[in-house]
């Protein structure tokens, strides 16, 4: 059922109902609709397309229509004046900072994205989070992922001035462009159809991104939290961590730094492979080539047996040139040019 039913008012709604608004569709509501579909308490329920009060009110939740927000009652519109929440309003025990206000997708994931998460990776068998796991990965789908759409579809600008140029490609708009045209004459089935074919594609963008952070960005995590951890077994200052494996590494660091507080690492030192290691600077912020120590001056641009000469350490093979990464043919010599970097006058 969908579209020009406003005079059906005996109509009555089957039981297993998403309520969502008819015409056209955003980005915000079919994914709000598509996360419902994977969470196992409305993973049956279909969804009905309307803007009939009288239809609403016997779904079992609404989504993006109907002028309220009641999350006891299943009701998730943010249109009304009165609706300011945020992230950081709703689960300010996991992010203060976030101050932009939600859209359909937005609540729907605060209220409901732990359990999704949950249900995709158990359906994706991989292994099943711990309750600081599920957090940190709930954050950052909602600051990698769902903050995009909810300033999207709230109207909220990137920037303080106007951007130069537009960016045409983000989900949001490749989800409008599943609307008909001007031009078109569907009937509202047809439109109902090209709905779902624009919540199944938002959908494989959502479970991408849950497969990323289930399987690549927190294993990588976990790599860096044991280094940390094992930071003074390494060496005293407790400034030079080792990665047992090579894995991205330094948004992770910044975070756990934060989360501990009082820590500031100074280098990474990695196996490459092939009697290669790795002691790379940590940079004063992701993506700087400007370190918060850099190695040893005196080594810069040197390589090989002149590198040996100068560094009195055995083993070496390069220090760039500007000082931000050298290389070892083993861990030992790795370790040395940190120390000895460490204790370098700047």
């Amino acid at each position: 059922m969908s579209g020009n039913d406003s005079k059906k008012l005996k109509v009555e709604v089957p039981p297993k109902t998403i309520g969502t608004h008819s015409g056209t569709f955003h980005c915000d509501e079919v994914l709000a609709c598509y996360m419902l579909s994977q969470h196992p308490d409305f993973q049956d329920h279909k969804i009905l397309r309307t803007r009939n009060q009288d239809l609403l009110d016997q779904c079992d939740i609404v989504v993006d229509v109907g002028g309220v927000f009641d999350s006891n009652k299943k009701r998730f519109d943010h249109h009304q004046s009165t609706f300011n929440e945020t992230f950081s309003s709703l689960r300010p025990e996991l992010d203060k900072t976030e101050d932009i206000k939600l859209s359909s997708a937005g609540l729907i994931y605060v209220y409901y994205g732990e359990t999704i998460i949950q249900e995709i990776l158990k359906k994706l068998n991989y292994s099943t989070l711990t309750a600081t796991e599920l957090s940190i990965i709930f954050v950052k789908i909602y600051k990698g992922f769902i903050r995009e759409i909810d300033g999207i579809d709230n109207g909220v600008p990137q920037f303080e001035s106007e951007p130069r140029y537009s960016i045409s490609t983000h989900l949001s708009n490749r989800v409008k462009n599943f609307n008909p045209d001007w031009t078109d004459t569907k009937t509202p089935e047809e439109i109902d159809e090209l709905f779902n074919q624009a919540k199944a594609y938002v959908g494989e963008e959502f479970l991408d991104k849950i497969k990323y952070y289930g399987s690549k960005w927190l294993p990588a995590r976990k790599i860096v939290e044991e280094a940390v951890d094992n930071r003074f077994k390494l060496h005293l200052s407790g400034e030079i961590i080792e990665l047992q494996r090579f894995c991205p590494w330094q948004e992770h660091l910044r975070q756990i730094e934060k989360e501990i507080g009082g820590i500031e690492i100074k280098f990474v030192i990695c196996d490459g492979g092939s009697n290669d290691f790795r002691v790379q600077c940590v940079p004063v912020k992701e993506g700087s080539f400007v370190c918060r120590k850099f190695l040893n001056k005196k080594w810069f641009g040197i390589r090989n047996e002149e590198l040996e000469k100068v560094s009195g350490i055995d083993g070496t093979v390069f220090c760039h040139a500007t000082g931000f990464i050298g290389g070892n043919k083993t861990r030992e010599g790795a370790l040395k040019m940190a120390e000895k970097s460490l204790t370098d006058e700047d």
